[in-house]
């Protein structure tokens, strides 16, 4: 997942040679002012972060906790994930879905993800009401009520959106297998939705346990941006979240290293509803804290992915057409991430033709020249989204949480826009070359199978 933030687009300037034939040259940098976040932290470790914009009358209210379904315990995946529905029942002060009342019956919205390493709780309002959700933040955070009916009924909750997201879906179960086949011994393998055996097998206790074990003041970070004053915000977000005692107990973290892969691996998994075949193939990626390599990686995925015009669309759907989709993505993480291609194929196609044209152009991109036009028009799609998404202050507080959560510092929402203007084709060829064309995949295999056939296989290669 992700929403991110806000600012204009100043024009790119083009320079031409005067009476002289058209020759491309790179599009001018642009100077991209800085988010002015303020950041400190409480006594009881609530990280706060803030960021003024008074554009319009709208404040947005984030809070982040620290953990996510790498986090989940062992044979209890989907704990974070159900831990984001349980978040908007009843507190002690509060009842169940009040927060709709306090966003949406203002004007606001509300809302929540989970990821791998994160869950995110978001809502905006009008900024004469940034009072009312500091304190409804605080006293869900402190007050939760952790009880069997809340928990029967948003566990129930949950099983439905796998139902939904994974089974009914004709490609859910595709995506929903590549973290536990592209990873051997780090958490990630787990799936964020979790499994309807794993939550079935949950007890309140167990939820209880997760609750104390994880949401804590010196575990979360408060991310408010928007129209506010900002010593009444200090007011009071010392009034309502100073108090919170921070436990005794350290917070568990995930040490474990995802080893690199020694060989190539295939698996194969069946589908019920899917009215034709697909393939995925993962390469595993550092951090994404390693700022050298993480933004050229990204930038590599766009070359092959980014519209209709992207160099996978334009092999597969249009000059090959063996597929009807095609993809990629480099997912950085806290941990090692993961660098993703895929094809949904065309009517009379198998996967392995779709696998080839995959590789092949991935090589290609990796070790051929890449149109100066083309990165920068690549570079620019990619820095125009960002800076459309921080005109609003929801945009801003994601930024923000992305960079100081994931990427390792608040400080690289601001950096990383200067970084993205600098990569060069060297610097995608160099990156594809070290952790994609020069390092071991895993391929999933996606066919359809009529009910009742062998279930889902793998082999080594």
């Amino acid at each position: 997942m992700r929403l991110r933030p806000a600012a204009l687009l100043a024009p790119l300037v083009l320079l031409t040679a005067l009476a002289a034939p058209p020759v491309a040259v790179a599009a001018a940098e642009l100077a991209i002012p800085p988010i002015a976040y303020h950041q400190r932290t409480l006594p009881n470790g609530l990280q706060v972060l803030s960021v003024q914009d008074h554009a319009s009358p709208n404040v947005a209210v984030q809070v982040w906790y620290h953990v996510g379904s790498k986090d989940d315990p062992q044979g209890r995946s989907g704990f974070a994930h159900l831990f984001e529905h349980l978040m908007f029942k009843s507190t002690k002060h509060m009842h169940a879905e009040q927060f709709d009342r306090l966003t949406e019956d203002v004007g606001g919205a509300n809302n929540a993800s989970t990821g791998d390493d994160v869950t995110n709780y978001f809502e905006v309002v009008p900024s004469n009401h940034l009072q009312t959700l500091l304190w409804a933040e605080a006293e869900r955070l402190s007050n939760l009520n952790v009880d069997e009916a809340n928990f029967k009924s948003e566990r129930a909750v949950v099983q439905e959106e796998y139902r939904q997201s994974v089974l009914a879906n004709p490609y859910g179960k595709l995506f929903n297998a590549i973290d536990p086949h592209s990873y051997t011994v780090h958490p990630y393998q787990r799936p964020t939705i979790g499994s309807i055996e794993d939550l079935d097998a949950a007890t309140l206790p167990d939820v209880i346990a997760f609750h104390k074990t994880f949401y804590r003041p010196d575990n979360a970070t408060l991310i408010v941006a928007g129209d506010f004053d900002p010593k009444q915000l200090d007011a009071w977000v010392d009034q309502y979240f100073g108090w919170i005692p921070k436990p005794a107990t350290p917070i568990p973290q995930v040490t474990v290293q995802e080893p690199q892969r020694r060989k190539n691996l295939r698996y194969t998994v069946t589908s019920e509803t899917a009215p034709l075949p697909a393939v995925a193939i993962t390469w595993l990626l550092p951090p994404a804290s390693d700022t050298t390599d993480s933004i050229p990686l990204k930038v590599a995925a766009a070359l092959l992915a980014q519209g209709d015009s992207s160099r996978l669309y334009q092999s597969l759907v249009y000059r090959h057409q063996v597929a009807q989709q095609a993809g990629a993505d480099a997912d950085g993480r806290v941990g090692s991430g993961l660098f993703t291609a895929y094809a949904i194929l065309a009517s009379g196609h198998q996967p392995a033709q779709a696998e080839k044209l995959l590789h092949e152009e991935v090589i290609w991109l990796a070790t051929q020249p890449i149109p100066a036009a083309e990165l920068d028009k690549v570079k620019t799609q990619l820095l125009t989204s960002e800076l459309k998404q921080r005109q609003t202050a929801q945009g801003l507080a994601f930024a923000l949480g992305q960079a100081a959560l994931i990427d390792g510092g608040a400080e690289r929402a601001n950096t990383d826009l200067a970084a993205l203007q600098k990569v060069t084709e060297q610097d995608v060829h160099r990156v594809l070359q070290k952790y994609v064309t020069g390092a071991h995949s895993v391929t999933i295999d996606y066919l359809p199978q009529p009910a009742g056939a062998a279930k889902a296989s793998g082999e080594a290669k």
